[in-house]
């Protein structure tokens, strides 16, 4: 896939992003969920995810976390720390498995916890950061909702009702929205018919992350 920002950003970015959450936490004292839900917010996120060389590049973590919860914010002296805490792995990891996916942090965190995500700390911090990716994608296409679903439900249809107008098989989209088919390797003309019966672009119903099942 192509990804938001060349690899020769992305250790500067995981540093940072790590950092930030670090500074957050322990020299900030903000609470971890709070401080997460204001990155997500912020434009801050959407710079870093679309791989703006100014702010991977040109910021540190320290410089983030002020810019999340904005300038005005009286700035303290960080504490120097040996160690690499929970919050600077989860952001490290993080960093790598949005570069690595390009899924918006917005989505993953529809269907992730950040706590929960810290919380895995042990033992993937001590794992190659494959391992870590591969529970994520385990978990986000779990617990997130098709794209085909998102928008048959966006236009009002069930899936009855979007078989009829659509001509694809009700089982087949059954199928497509449980995940147990993969609707990246469907047919050309299922995924045609379905778009124009919900008024999108095909591409906008596939699936960023491939499916886990077998189609």
């Amino acid at each position: 896939m192509i990804h938001a920002y060349d690899k020769v950003y992305l250790e500067k970015a995981r540093t940072a992003l790590g950092r930030m959450l670090d500074f957050a936490v322990y020299d900030l004292h903000l609470d971890l969920k709070e401080f997460w839900m204001q990155f997500l917010e912020s434009n801050v996120c959407k710079r870093f995810e679309q791989g703006d060389s100014s702010l991977l590049a040109g910021m540190s973590g320290i410089e983030m976390a002020y810019a999340v919860i904005g300038d005005s914010s009286e700035r303290i002296q960080p504490k120097p720390s040996m160690d690499r805490s929970e919050e600077y792995w989860l952001g490290w990891a993080l960093a790598y498995y949005q570069w690595n996916t390009g899924i918006p942090f917005r989505e993953i965190f529809d269907a992730e916890d950040i706590t929960k995500i810290k919380a895995l700390y042990y033992p993937y911090h001590e794992m190659d950061i494959r391992h870590f990716c591969d529970l994520l994608d385990e978990r986000y296409l779990s617990n997130r909702t098709t794209k085909l679903k998102q928008y048959r439900q966006r236009a009002g249809l069930s899936q009855s009702q979007l078989a009829e107008e659509s001509g694809v098989p009700l089982r087949t989209i059954q199928q497509y929205e449980q995940r147990q088919k993969n609707i990246n390797m469907a047919r050309a003309e299922y995924v045609i018919k379905l778009a124009k019966a919900l008024y999108c672009e095909p591409e906008e119903l596939l699936e960023k992350v491939v499916p886990l099942q077998s189609t």
